[in-house]
């Protein structure tokens, strides 16, 4: 249970939302010319390598979870956004439908309460602060407290470009000492909140009384089907796989964490996985693993998280050679997956599950439904395949809000030069992950949209056309 929040944090959050207050007021008048100089001003200062790879390391120093040479290839999120910003527009008229009479101007939400993720400690105030600064809000972020230095030190790095730029430093605020006790408060405060992370900060969010975009829970799953049949198919889905497992040591919810492979290639894929730097524990391994992972309840366990799959071997009590970039691990078929097999259940971590369907691709779709009981409804999953009926059957059945096709699931998710998911560091999960969306957060969940409806020429159906074979001639009168 949290804590009263005392005195001096009251004074403190009173004092860092009138400030935001009154740079809200002052952004608000910027016009689109100026805030897209401020996004790219902003957006080049973190990706200079200069400044990103020193936040990377402090980033893994500080919270002892991820991989400081994968981390710093999250830096290209930041230029798919500036991407975005600048192609949009957030000032004055964003949009008009001439044949429904409608135009649609874009306002200012205000004063955001952002939740940062210890996983993206950077990352997501970065992407953050670009999109509220091309849709003229303010961000007052509440850092993970196993990342607040880090975290912190971003803001920090944000601001000072804002000034030099001629604006308010405070168009970003972090918490310096953040708790639950503050991180509720704050939320109450503000006109929005954007909680990206576990579910119990997604449930705080909600819980708040502020408006609230949430993210859920992952455990993607990909299918790898009979039509990776060849070896340059399975090298590259195998490859895609790798990435997936292995960025940031797969700390975030779109990791690789299960694949259901057809039998017919099974075998042959999981060779091209030992290529790709797998190390295939054996049963005894596995059990070893699972302890480490996992308490007695099947409570993921912290110590496991995110480390490299050397570090993990040598948690659980076995040794494999420095080259091994991951762990699989045999899950079997359907009869192995559910909530007392933790194999199938979200790993966040480098480990992967492999699973084996046989037969008709309907029982690849059973398998993945089953995975998706246990954990991570509503996230994410993939598939390797060249059958167009087989991606359609998926894109029909898996209760997910994203899937991606033939590409890491980790890189597509959020965005990606080579696909036209929006980018984002939030990713909303629907009704399935208990969020109220089922989309990446962008720039129009930054914005409040006015609607200017101009009268037009009757569009109403004849009642024979509209009721069809109900309508019942003489329905209107009494």
């Amino acid at each position: 249970m949290a804590r009263e929040i005392t005195a001096e944090e009251l004074a403190m959050l009173d004092e860092k939302v009138a400030r935001a207050r009154v740079a809200a007021d002052i952004i608000a008048t910027y016009d689109e010319p100026y805030l897209n100089r401020l996004c790219q001003a902003v957006a080049a200062e973190l990706y200079n390598m200069k400044v990103w790879a020193p936040l990377c390391d402090e980033a893994v120093d500080e919270t002892r979870l991820g991989d400081k040479v994968t981390k710093r290839n999250k830096r290209n999120k930041i230029k798919l956004i500036l991407r975005e910003c600048l192609r949009s527009k957030s000032v004055g008229i964003i949009e008009e439908d001439p044949a429904k009479g409608l135009v649609k101007y874009a306002k200012p939400i205000g004063v955001i309460a952002t939740l940062v993720p210890t996983t993206n400690p950077c990352l997501t105030p970065a992407g953050q602060i670009i999109y509220a600064i091309k849709a003229r809000d303010v961000l007052i972020c509440s850092p993970h407290p196993r990342a607040k230095n880090v975290t912190n030190k971003c803001i920090q790095i944000i601001r000072d470009v804002l000034v030099r730029e001629g604006a308010p430093a405070d168009i970003i605020q972090g918490i310096d000492q953040p708790s639950i006790a503050v991180s509720q408060e704050l939320m109450k405060r503000c006109d929005l909140v954007i909680a990206t992370g576990g579910r119990p900060m997604v449930k705080a969010a909600y819980s708040s009384g502020t408006p609230a975009y949430g993210s859920g829970a992952g455990n993607a799953t990909v299918i790898i089907d009979d039509t990776c049949n060849t070896p340059e198919r399975i090298a590259e889905a195998a490859m895609n796989s790798r990435i997936s497992k292995c960025s940031d040591f797969g700390s975030g919810c779109s990791c690789d964490g299960n694949l259901v492979i057809h039998e017919s290639v099974y075998d042959d894929f999981v060779k091209a996985l030992e290529a790709e730097g797998a190390y295939l524990a054996n049963e005894e391994e596995a059990e070893k693993l699972k302890a480490v992972m996992w308490d007695e309840e099947g409570h993921r366990l912290p110590d496991t998280v995110a480390i490299s799959a050397v570090k993990l071997a040598e948690k659980a009590g076995f040794s494999i050679s420095e080259d091994r970039k991951f762990i699989a691990v045999t899950g079997g078929g359907i009869g192995q997956i559910g909530k007392e097999y933790l194999f199938s259940s979200e790993k966040l971590t480098t480990l992967l599950a492999l699973f084996k369907y046989e037969g008709e691709f309907e029982n690849a779709l059973d398998m993945m439904r089953a995975i998706f009981e246990v954990g991570g409804k509503g996230h994410s999953c993939g598939i390797y395949s060249f059958n167009d009926d087989h991606i359609h059957r998926l894109g029909m059945a898996a209760p997910v809000s994203r899937i991606m096709v033939r590409q890491p699931n980790n890189k597509g998710n959020s965005g990606s030069p080579t696909n036209g998911m929006p980018p984002t560091s939030s990713m909303g999960c629907g009704t399935w992950g208990g969020n109220i969306v089922s989309e990446n957060i962008t720039l129009k969940h930054y914005m409040n949209t006015t609607w200017v409806a101009r009268p037009i020429a009757s569009d109403m159906p004849a009642d024979t056309e509209l009721f069809g074979e109900f309508f019942i001639d003489g329905m209107d009168e009494e």
